[in-house]
């Protein structure tokens, strides 16, 4: 039985049908660099060609600059695979990209208790 809202992509009790790397074609590489943190923007161009509906997805998703994390956690899919998708409409110019921004050191020791305290709130 498929979860409300999923389509026939998961089953209750079999979880996601489709396995991940099928999504990609089996590509692991995406064609550009895109950090975890990267933001991505949807252009307004339609795709051309054929997108699978996790194209789409993530593409509804990039209405508004989103993370590249994010999307991945949203479509329930390894960040590898997102990477793939997220290249692939940036190739075909659905997509624009933005690398992140540091204001401060992202490896400053306070912020990263500051996040693993937020984690565990959210625990």
């Amino acid at each position: 039985m498929a979860a409300a809202g999923d389509g026939p992509w998961l089953d209750d009790a079999a979880g996601r049908l489709v396995r991940p790397f099928t999504v990609s074609n089996g590509r692991t590489r995406p064609t550009i660099a895109l950090d975890l943190m990267s933001q991505v923007m949807a252009t307004g161009a339609t795709p051309l060609g054929y997108v699978g509906p996790e194209h789409g997805q993530a593409l509804e998703l990039c209405r508004a600059p989103v993370a590249v994390a994010e999307i991945a956690a949203h479509l329930k899919l390894p960040a590898v695979v997102t990477k793939v998708l997220l290249s692939d409409l940036v190739d075909c110019g659905a997509l624009t990209t933005k690398p992140p921004v540091f204001h401060h050191n992202p490896t400053d020791r306070s912020l990263l208790e500051a996040v693993l305290d937020g984690l565990r709130r959210q625990l």
